[in-house]
């Protein structure tokens, strides 16, 4: 059997098949939002802004629109600086169980396979998150770059995520922030130029 990832935060999911998946690559307490349904559920909020507290947060959710709302709702009443945001990339298909593809047609967490899971962890700083970038990427450089503020920025963002092979639909704050957790300023520039 494969070595779990120990997390000390608490990692949120969306629903019970991801935390089944979950469970079987990392060692740590894993809770679900019942999907949409932690936007009713007062009770399940205030016990993820305890543990919030207490043990810091780490959000994985599918990379398609609900995900991102059940994410951004969260980000919501925890403040960010308790929150550690993993994301699984943008891959085409359905999960074994299901009859159809999602909406979108992408895999959701249960659909990752255990290398792409641990590789989101990884590209995230999960295990290293109290390393302090010194000369972070700023939304200046994104601007410079045409990344935002520019008649194609869209499509350039499109292109820098999925070279980085993260979800399509970061905001350009959570962009930055995630380049900030994989590469250095240098490393940056020589992507953005290829782009």
């Amino acid at each position: 059997m494969a070595e779990k990832l120990k997390v000390s935060q608490a990692v949120i999911v969306e629903g019970k098949y991801d935390k089944i998946k979950l469970s079987n690559i990392i060692d740590a307490f894993i809770i679900e939002t019942n999907g949409f349904g932690v936007y009713k559920d007062k009770e399940k909020m205030k016990f993820i802004k305890r543990l919030a507290e207490e043990r810091g947060l780490i959000i994985l959710t599918d990379s398609d629109h609900a995900g991102f709302m059940i994410r951004n709702h969260i980000s919501s009443f925890v403040p960010k600086s308790q929150i550690i945001n993993v994301y699984i990339p943008d891959i085409a298909g359905k999960e074994k169980r299901k009859q159809a593809p999602s909406k979108e047609g992408k895999l959701g967490v249960e659909g990752m396979s255990r290398e792409a899971l641990l590789k989101a962890f990884e590209k995230a700083n999960v295990n290293t998150q109290s390393v302090v970038c010194e000369n972070p990427v700023t939304s200046f450089d994104f601007y410079d770059f045409g990344f935002s503020g520019g008649e194609n920025s869209k499509a350039k963002r499109k292109a820098l995520c999925k070279a980085l092979d993260l979800p399509e639909f970061l905001s350009v704050s959570s962009l930055i922030s995630c380049i900030n957790n994989m590469m250095n300023r240098d490393e940056f520039f020589e992507l953005a130029e290829k782009i």
